[in-house]
């Protein structure tokens, strides 16, 4: 039987370890072809280049295995993946990841991993964005890896109903303690935002942003609860950001 083609891309970069770790795993699942950005795209969101060229190259970063560096923002390497690297071919799942750090709650909408991700799924091609709780460079992905090859196989033998997009956060434990995976729903949080004022060596300011994550919503049904618990949390998303309440709510709007 042919082996399912993945995609795999990340936001951190071509050489962060997390990708490296994804890649290991995707490797025993199916045939891989990496585009992935040449330095750290963190926070780029769904941006795309529109007004500088894009450079593509082959890479020989995972022994064996089709990869390239793109300058450009996660969301850039996977249409460039599509229509220039693959073209012609259907990929059969793209992942993105492994994040350092959470894209739980309103970190979606911020997260470079999970943009790559969606744009995936906005081509219909089934997608998972990983995200793993540690910041760190030397964070250690292997707990994280089991759990990650079962929902690459669930992924790979069973359509997702309504969407084709996951948001997977994994908590920072040891894999004796992660209790399993944990269907949820965002929850209802905010970064309350802080820019620290600095002088650069001629006098002028710079501003250097920081901030606090408030969760509003302690309902046991949210990522974050999940992820506090022990869970790794799993978010099916999408790219359709209507408030359906609002919308038959404001419904006099028509007949103004």
């Amino acid at each position: 039987m042919t082996k399912p083609l993945i995609l795999v891309t990340n936001d951190d970069g071509i050489v962060a370890p997390g990708i490296r770790a994804l890649v290991e795993v995707a490797a025993e699942l199916g045939e891989i072809v990496i585009v992935a950005p040449d330095a750290p795209q963190s926070g780029k969101g769904h941006a795309i280049t529109i007004h500088d060229p894009l450079r593509l190259n082959k890479v020989q970063v995972f022994p064996g295995i089709e990869a390239y560096e793109c300058s450009g923002t996660p969301v850039d390497c996977v249409k460039l993946a599509k229509h220039v690297v693959l073209k012609g071919r259907t990929i059969d799942l793209c992942v993105s990841g492994i994040n350092h750090g959470s894209n739980a709650s309103i970190n979606i909408i911020y997260s470079g991993t999970l943009s790559a991700a969606m744009e995936a799924s906005l081509e219909d091609i089934p997608s998972i964005g990983f995200s793993l709780l540690d910041f760190s460079f030397e964070a250690d992905f292997e707990p994280a890896k089991v759990w990650i090859k079962k929902i690459m196989q669930y992924a790979l033998n069973n359509p997702f109903p309504h969407g084709n997009l996951l948001n997977v956060n994994i908590p920072k434990l040891p894999l004796d303690q992660i209790k399993g995976f944990r269907m949820s729903r965002q929850a209802e949080a905010r970064w309350i935002e802080n820019f620290v004022e600095g002088r650069d060596p001629s006098g002028q300011p710079y501003y250097w942003l920081s901030g606090e994550f408030i969760n509003q919503d302690h309902a046991e049904d949210t990522d974050v609860w999940a992820l506090e618990h022990g869970y790794i949390s799993v978010v099916p998303s999408m790219h359709d950001l209507t408030n359906y309440k609002a919308l038959e709510a404001m419904r006099d709007i028509d007949h103004l």
